[in-house]
């Protein structure tokens, strides 16, 4: 009996370590706006902020404090992903080709897009079903509010905070985090 309850333990325990070993930021691959796949492992040891986007909103001049915060931290230890996303009044109508265009012509956006999906609702993307579901990410349920809402990933691709849309970028909670 007592080897049957200690082989079942460590069944649980090896399981669960399995499940939280799997159930991060980096298991998930992506694809670039270009179409190409991308594993977010490659990104293991940065903190990411990861971001949905839209083309045609209020808070589309963010793109710019976006390019700001990435240009003067961006690097070895910090990235942004931006997620254009069509969720919220078709604010972001385009193809990913002209999602791009818009980005690099009137932003001079040089941090990863990704293609277009979706961020809430019955066709929600599985990364941000990671994002949103404290059932999926072990932390916190944060369902998306509307565009530019931002999550804060840690270099182990852990969940840690998210900000809200209308918190620009540069604020002092994101710098903050960012530069320690």
């Amino acid at each position: 009996m007592k080897r049957t309850l200690l082989l079942t333990a460590s069944l649980v325990i090896s399981l669960f370590t399995i499940a939280q070993t799997n159930n991060g930021f980096h298991q998930f691959t992506v694809n670039t706006i270009g179409g190409e796949p991308f594993a977010l492992s490659q990104l293991e040891d940065k903190k990411v902020l990861v971001v949905n986007t839209a083309s045609k909103c209020g808070f589309t001049p963010q793109y710019a404090d976006l390019q700001e915060l990435y240009e003067k931290y961006g690097g070895d230890n910090f990235t942004i992903i931006g997620f254009p996303a069509n969720n919220f009044m078709n604010q972001e109508p385009g193809t990913n080709e002209e999602i791009a265009e818009f980005c690099e012509v009137n932003y001079g956006v040089t941090f990863m897009m990704m293609e277009k999906i979706s961020v809430k609702g019955e066709d929600m993307h599985p990364l941000y079903q990671w994002l949103t579901q404290e059932k999926e990410n072990g932390v916190m349920d944060a369902p998306v509010s509307w565009n530019f809402q931002k999550f804060m990933i840690d270099e182990k691709g852990q969940l840690v905070d998210v900000v809200p849309p209308r918190e620009k970028p540069m604020s002092d909670k994101i710098v903050n985090w960012v530069s320690n």
